[in-house]
């Protein structure tokens, strides 16, 4: 954004047609004892001392590792095309994606983002976008309790933990049950899940590929949640569609996601934007706005705001969600990354993430003392069991220019030497040769 101070003479001009003296009387409203006397902060710096002065704190951030880190942001190649075309003014606008003054331009895309959303997962209907994978997580839930009448939520244990805790902060306001369900090892227990389907379940929430990288077969549960009335509720990441099979077709009731991994960086941790489809008949049960198209008194193609069944639209009470934010500008960016891939490219994109992290995964398994902890089938992600402490072999391989993957030990108990090693397209073979090459010498140098 530009860099526009206000001068001394344009403020006393402002203070002047507005008839006060000084800045203070703009807070005379404030009462006295909650204002602060004076700000300790120092004369304004001109344009190139600014950029010096941004440039040597930009400096302090680390981006020169290799990254093999995952658990649900993912380091993938943006293409340049996706920064030129967001970036410009018609897109990257002041707030108003909400309102009904948005400019046809933003609607057709986010109509466009909604049928690739449905492409992609094979839904009948998408919104035009949430705040973050987490939250659309949680927002299904509800939709699955507002659909069935129920109150109570089964949740995979292979769900990222990250989204556990939001769905659980989420329902914990409703007066609705929440329960965790353990994996056996690093697959879903499929068997204690089908115990606890019975009437009283709304929902079951599951991620496919787990938290883990593991990905299994859901058919059979979904078949007893449907016989019992419940929702299946499905978190993804968005890229293994390019490989895996649809949710749609497996049965799944709702579809949720996290968008970074679309043409988005990582930026030292968001923002995001998540991504939720679901089955035509439950669109009205849908959070957030919708784009439609349709016509106008001329007989003119014409995309309009929909459904827009949120607080800030209807009256709260009957409100399908009150998060107040959705990302259009990562939505649009997914949009024209999707675009540019097309079908061939995305499935390319796909298949070389998991054919890489196959070829790295083969060669850590042939160090001494590193064991393959999955014994599911993985898509790129997969977990590394060590001799020893997990922290202590990240700190080296850091120190080495390498981030070797997430310590398990820091999100679940008993898994203190367990490492969550991620590949995306961007890692070379060079790049995972040296990755294993570093981690035997940490181990002691022997393969």
């Amino acid at each position: 954004m530009p860099y526009t101070p206000h001068t001394k003479d344009e403020i006393e001009l402002m203070l002047q047609t507005i008839g006060i003296k000084s800045e203070e009387e703009l807070f005379s409203s404030v009462p006295s004892n909650l204002r602060v006397d004076s700000l300790d902060i120092e004369d304004g710096l001109d344009e190139y001392t600014t950029f010096e002065k941004f440039k040597a704190l930009a400096s302090k951030n680390v981006t020169d590792k290799t990254i093999f880190l995952g658990g649900g942001y993912y380091d993938h190649i943006v293409p340049s095309a996706v920064d030129a075309l967001s970036s410009r003014a018609e897109f990257y606008t002041a707030y108003t994606p909400y309102q009904a003054e948005a400019s046809q331009g933003t609607l057709q895309v986010l109509y466009e983002y909604q049928s690739l959303v449905c492409k992609l997962t094979g839904m009948d209907v998408s919104n035009a976008s949430m705040y973050d994978g987490a939250t659309a997580l949680a927002e299904a839930a509800l939709m699955a309790v507002r659909i069935s009448k129920k109150n109570k939520i089964l949740i995979d244990a292979g769900v990222n933990p990250t989204y556990i805790k939001v769905v659980q902060t989420y329902l914990s306001f409703r007066e609705i049950e929440v329960e965790i369900v353990d994996l056996k090892g690093d697959i879903s227990d499929f068997e204690t899940i089908e115990s606890k389907i019975d009437d009283s379940v709304a929902g079951y929430l599951f991620q496919n590929p787990n938290f883990l990288g593991s990905i299994a077969s859901f058919e059979k549960i979904i078949e007893k949640l449907h016989e019992k009335g419940a929702l299946a509720v499905s978190s993804v990441y968005a890229v293994s569609l390019g490989v895996l099979k649809e949710p749609s077709s497996m049965g799944v009731d709702i579809v949720t996601a996290d968008g970074q991994c679309l043409g988005n960086y990582l930026s030292f941790g968001g923002p995001s934007f998540g991504l939720i489809a679901t089955k035509q008949e439950y669109i009205r049960d849908l959070p957030g706005r919708i784009i439609g198209k349709t016509v106008d008194r001329d007989g003119k193609e014409m995309f309009v705001l929909t459904m827009q069944a949120r607080e800030q639209h209807i009256r709260r009470h009957r409100a399908t969600s009150n998060i107040c934010s959705n990302q259009n500008l990562l939505a649009l960016r997914s949009t024209i990354y999707l675009s540019l891939l097309g079908k061939e490219g995305f499935v390319e994109l796909a298949n070389s993430c998991h054919s890489k992290s196959e070829y790295l995964k083969e060669n850590l398994s042939k160090i001494k003392g590193v064991e393959i902890f999955n014994s599911s089938t993985t898509f790129s992600e997969f977990v590394i069991k060590t001799p020893c402490d997990a922290s202590d072999i990240l700190e080296a391989m850091s120190s080495r220019g390498i981030y070797a993957g997430i310590n398990l030990g820091n999100l679940f108990e008993g898994f203190e030497n367990a490492i969550l090693v991620s590949v995306t397209e961007k890692r070379t073979k060079e790049q995972m040769d040296n990755y294993v090459e570093n981690l035997i010498e940490v181990l002691g140098g022997e393969a």
